[in-house]
């Protein structure tokens, strides 16, 4: 299936082709320009990523994990449409128009992965992490998922399998996590608390409740 592109071939003559290879150094230098001409502040900029990326997107799909934990009717409701679902509870837009929910079951562990490029329910999750983008993770993850996880500190049992999910633009997996023991009578929002990012893409674990 075709996926978002987001890397360019520029020709000698294009205006920005002294620019470093990189992603990352491109934005790099583009920042620096930006910033001797006044036009950013850097501490601004920073403050805006650390919000997207740490706060607004992950806390969006936390929510989502935490009524599919505490409302059968709710989750019942996501695995059938998660688009239509979370688009009720406001999070939808550009790379959240089609949403697909998965849930982690004791037989099944669910990874999510981007072969050719990076497509990513930033609706839900925020922007994505750098080792997402990454071609040793998009390459390993789908040839050594339990490697992988391994690096992330996920431990699984021999006998749960891992289902390893392809993101493309016409489809994009949030994981519905386990949820943790001893979280009984915990409220939705104490819950959420317990779901991180990493969780929700399944390179990671929710949270432990205090004891």
């Amino acid at each position: 299936m075709p996926h978002d592109h987001h890397d360019h071939d520029h020709d000698a003559d294009h205006p920005h082709s002294h620019l470093p290879s990189d992603p990352a150094l491109r934005v790099k230098a583009l920042e620096t320009v930006l910033t001797r001409k006044g036009l950013v502040d850097p501490a601004a900029l920073d403050e805006i990523i650390d919000t997207y990326q740490n706060r607004i997107g992950p806390k969006n799909g936390a929510q989502v994990v935490a009524r599919a934990w505490s409302d059968p009717e709710f989750n019942r409701a996501l695995m059938h449409d998660a688009t239509a679902v979370v688009a009720e509870m406001g999070f939808y837009g550009r790379q959240g128009e089609h949403i697909t929910a998965v849930e982690n079951t004791p037989e099944t562990h669910n990874m999510v992965v981007c072969t050719l490029c990076s497509c990513y329910p930033w609706p839900l999750l925020g922007i994505p992490p750098g080792w997402y983008k990454s071609d040793a993770y998009r390459a390993r993850a789908v040839r050594e998922p339990r490697a992988v996880l391994a690096d992330f500190g996920v431990s699984l049992p021999p006998d749960t399998a891992v289902r390893v999910w392809d993101s493309t633009a016409e489809m994009r997996y949030l994981v519905i996590p386990r949820r943790p023991e001893g979280t009984e009578g915990m409220d939705a929002e104490a819950l959420a608390a317990l779901v991180t990012r990493d969780s929700m893409i399944g390179t990671g674990l929710p949270k432990e409740p205090a004891t």
